[in-house]
C-alpha cells in the first residue's frame, strides 16, 4: 500500500501552479453554494459526496492506484481511520454549506484563518511538538480574537470554531491514513455514499427533495457538487507533493482571503467593529505565524548548506 506523499525539498513551478488553481477555486466557492442556498445543507453535502464517487474513481484508475483501495479494504485500521476522517469531513462540510447559506460567510474566513494556528496548537497537545515564542504568540492573539467574536454574538462563535476544530481534526488524523491523498478522498466519500443516497431518497420520497421534479437548474447544481468538490481537493493533493511546506503554509491564506472579500464586498454581510478587530488580530496572528515559517525555512536551508561539502 502507497504512503502518503512527501512533500518536496524545493518548490516547483507546477506544484505553485496546482496549489494555487486548487486554492482559487476554493476561494470562489462560495459562489456556489450561495446558488444552492435555498437547498438544505445535508442534501447539498449528500450530493457532494455521492457524484464525488466517479470523479474520484476516474481519476484512481488513469493514476493506476486502484489496487491501493483493494487493500484498504482488507485493513481494519485503515478503513477505522477512514471512517473518522468521512465523519470529520461531513461535519465539515455541513457547516460550510450552511453557513454561506446563512449569510456568515466572513465567520466561515475567520474559521479557515484559524485553522493553521489550531493545528499547531495540536501538533504541540497530542504530538508533544514544542513551540517557538512567535507560535505561541500567534495562539494567543487567535484566542483573543475569539474571545473578541464571543462577546460581541453573547456565545461561542460557533461557526469559526467548529470549521478550524473539524478541518483541524481531519488533517490530523488524515496524516494517519496510509494512502495517499486522492486514495484517501476516494475512501471518505465511498463510506459516505450508503448513508448520502439514504437521505437523497428519503427526501425525494417525502417529496422535499431537490433532485428531479424542481426544475434542470437545481438537477445541474446538484450534480455539479461533485465537480466543486472533488476537483479543487486531488489538485491540491498533487500540487502539495511538488511545494514545500512552508510555502503550502502561506498559500493556504488565498482562499479564506477571498471568502472575505467576498462576504465584505459582494454578500454586503455585516461587518462591525468587532469583527474588524477580531480580523486584525488573526491577520496579525498569521503574519507571525508566516514569519515563523520563513524564518524555519531558512535556518534549513543554512544547516543543509553547512552541510554540503564544498
Amino acid at each position: 500500500m502507497s504512503k502518503l506523499p512527501i512533500l518536496a525539498d524545493e518548490d516547483t513551478p507546477r506544484g505553485f501552479a496546482f496549489a494555487l488553481a486548487a486554492y482559487l477555486l476554493w476561494g470562489f466557492m462560495p459562489f456556489y453554494m450561495k446558488a444552492v442556498a435555498h437547498i438544505p445543507a445535508l442534501e447539498v453535502v449528500a450530493h457532494r459526496v455521492v457524484w464525488s464517487v466517479p470523479i474520484a474513481a476516474v481519476v484512481l484508475i488513469w493514476l493506476g492506484r486502484t489496487q491501493d483501495i483493494r487493500a484498504a479494504f482488507r485493513s481494519p485500521r485503515t478503513m477505522g481511520m477512514a471512517l473518522i476522517t468521512a465523519a470529520l469531513i461531513t461535519v465539515n462540510w455541513s457547516i460550510y454549506v450552511w453557513s454561506i447559506g446563512a449569510g456568515r460567510a466572513i465567520e466561515t474566513a475567520l474559521g479557515y484563518y484559524i485553522n493553521p494556528l489550531f493545528s499547531i496548537f495540536l501538533g504541540a497537545v497530542l504530538l508533544k511538538e514544542s513551540l517557538d515564542g512567535r507560535q505561541k504568540a500567534a495562539i494567543a492573539l487567535a484566542i483573543v480574537a475569539v474571545a473578541l467574536l464571543a462577546y460581541e454574538s453573547g456565545g461561542v462563535p460557533w461557526v469559526s470554531v467548529g470549521l478550524a476544530l473539524t478541518w483541524g481534526f481531519y488533517a490530523f488524523f488524515k496524516k494517519s491514513l496510509p494512502v495517499g491523498p486522492n486514495q484517501g478522498f476516494f475512501l471518505e466519500v465511498l463510506i459516505l455514499t450508503p448513508p448520502a443516497i439514504g437521505f437523497i431518497l428519503y427526501a425525494q420520497m417525502a417529496g422535499i427533495g431537490h433532485f428531479g421534479g424542481t426544475g434542470m437548474v437545481d438537477v445541474m447544481l446538484l450534480l455539479g457538487c461533485g465537480l466543486v468538490t472533488a476537483v479543487p481537493l486531488m489538485i491540491y493533493a498533487n500540487g502539495a507533493k511538488l511545494l514545500r511546506l512552508s510555502t503550502i503554509g502561506i498559500m493556504q491564506y488565498i482562499a479564506p482571503t477571498m471568502i472575505f472579500v467576498i462576504a465584505v464586498f459582494i454578500f454586503k454581510e455585516p461587518f462591525g467593529p468587532y469583527k474588524m478587530a477580531a480580523f486584525v488580530l488573526i491577520w496579525t496572528a498569521l503574519a507571525i505565524y508566516s514569519s515563523s515559517l520563513l524564518r524555519s525555512r531558512k535556518i534549513r536551508r543554512a544547516a543543509e548548506a553547512a552541510q554540503t561539502p564544498v
